[in-house]
């Protein structure tokens, strides 16, 4: 089981980065995928998830509005759009696969997740 996150970088406050999480060895079709972030001190926090039911997403207060998920099913991907980017956005983001095959609604706690790709950096300056 391999998740890869990747595009992180640096963007000014304001400006926008999308995020790509690569499923290998499964389908996202099956599986709760979601985003989380640490920052420098704090704990990991729950940003976006994506159901293996038909529809269901939910986003953590601090991004509704700004972030939004997309799956593209022919590429085994699931992306995190981030517009309107803001210095508390700045953190290691990860994504994760819930442990349990099935559909179900996602949740945006990380004890229900693991196969924690490598990560990657986003970086807002304001």
């Amino acid at each position: 089981v391999q998740l890869q996150a990747s595009g992180g970088g640096l963007v000014q406050a304001g400006g926008s980065l999308t995020l790509t999480c690569a499923a290998s060895e499964f389908s996202l079709d099956y599986y709760n995928i979601a985003w989380f972030r640490r920052a420098p001190g704090k704990e990991r926090e729950g940003v976006a998830c994506f159901s293996s039911r038909p529809g269901g997403t939910d986003y953590a207060d601090a991004v509704k509005g700004r972030f939004t998920l997309f799956k593209d099913r022919a590429k085994n991907t699931v992306t995190l759009q981030m517009n309107s980017l803001e210095a508390e956005d700045t953190a290691v983001y990860y994504c994760g696969r819930r442990h349990w095959r099935g559909f179900y609604y996602c949740t945006l706690d990380a004890k229900d997740y693991g196969a924690w790709g490598q990560g990657t950096q986003v970086t807002v300056s304001s």
